[in-house]
């Protein structure tokens, strides 16, 4: 049996949709995101997948607020910085697109159109190419945003058009209402539908969170938990952080007898030059 490679675990801490209403440890100033992104690298995360938020609290995809929380995360550590291009469902293209043009290290690539809840997320393919070639351009590794199964072939297009060029990085957001549910039937087939050489994460919302974890780990994929995607720690519990639900994760990995990896060795899988 061939060795995994080191857990690479990713922070989802804010996200768009989530309120202090819903969870009240949820970060949401520069300050606050840069303070959690640090506990959860301290954790054993080496990516923090980040989304804005404005003065009011409100989603926003501005320059100068992500660029304020990139330089606060990189003042307290080396952890992957790892932007929205998703941002809120009421984005234009143009907003959701401004943070790539900080040549971050890393940033998502919603590779089409779903049901997200009562609202459709849309992301057409004139702007998935937009969005892929910007990256490319600024050195940026798409993280491939994956929501429905037909969006891995979305992905596999941009490479035999010559817009991308692998291996690719997957992300399979499973049980988003509207979207794919996350069973581990779910999982093990966008798992195999992928190009072998790729790499991939999944991302469990709510109650498919550590059940999914779990199975990634003994897969051999990687592992994305936060308040993005969950915020409770078991049910009808809240988590008191997202740091929280990263320690579950390493002690999870532990168990299972697999090495977390620190954001160098991220780089190093994830082919991040």
């Amino acid at each position: 049996m061939k060795k995994m490679e080191k857990l690479i675990i990713t922070a989802a801490i804010t996200g768009a949709e989530v309120t202090r209403d819903l969870q009240p440890n949820l970060p949401l100033t520069p300050e606050e995101i840069a303070n959690e992104a640090f506990n959860c690298y301290k954790a054993g995360a080496s990516i923090v997948h980040v989304h804005a938020r404005d003065k009011d609290g409100n989603p926003t995809q501005d320059y100068e607020v992500y660029k304020e929380i990139k330089e606060k995360i990189e003042a307290k550590c080396d952890i992957i910085f790892q932007p929205s291009t998703g941002g809120a469902v009421w984005h234009s293209p143009e907003e959701r697109l401004q943070p790539v043009e900080l040549k971050p290290e890393m940033a998502t690539l919603s590779a089409g159109t779903c049901n997200f809840g009562p609202d459709v997320f849309m992301n057409s393919e004139e702007y998935i190419e937009k969005f892929a070639k910007r990256m490319v351009v600024l050195g940026v590794k798409p993280e491939i945003e994956v929501f429905e199964r037909g969006m891995i072939e979305n992905a596999k297009k941009l490479v035999k058009k010559g817009i991308l060029n692998g291996p690719l990085h997957f992300d399979f957001v499973l049980g988003v209402p509207g979207a794919c549910p996350g069973n581990p039937e779910d999982l093990l087939y966008m798992r195999n539908q992928i190009p072998s050489d790729s790499t991939w994460t999944v991302a469990g919302i709510g109650r498919y969170e550590t059940p999914l974890a779990g199975l990634a780990i003994n897969m051999g994929g990687h592992v994305r938990v936060g308040f993005e995607d969950n915020i409770y720690y078991s049910k009808g519990v809240l988590a008191t952080s997202n740091a929280q639900l990263v320690e579950r994760v390493v002690r999870l990995a532990k168990e299972f007898g697999r090495e977390v990896a620190s954001p160098s060795e991220a780089r190093k899988i994830l082919n991040i030059k």
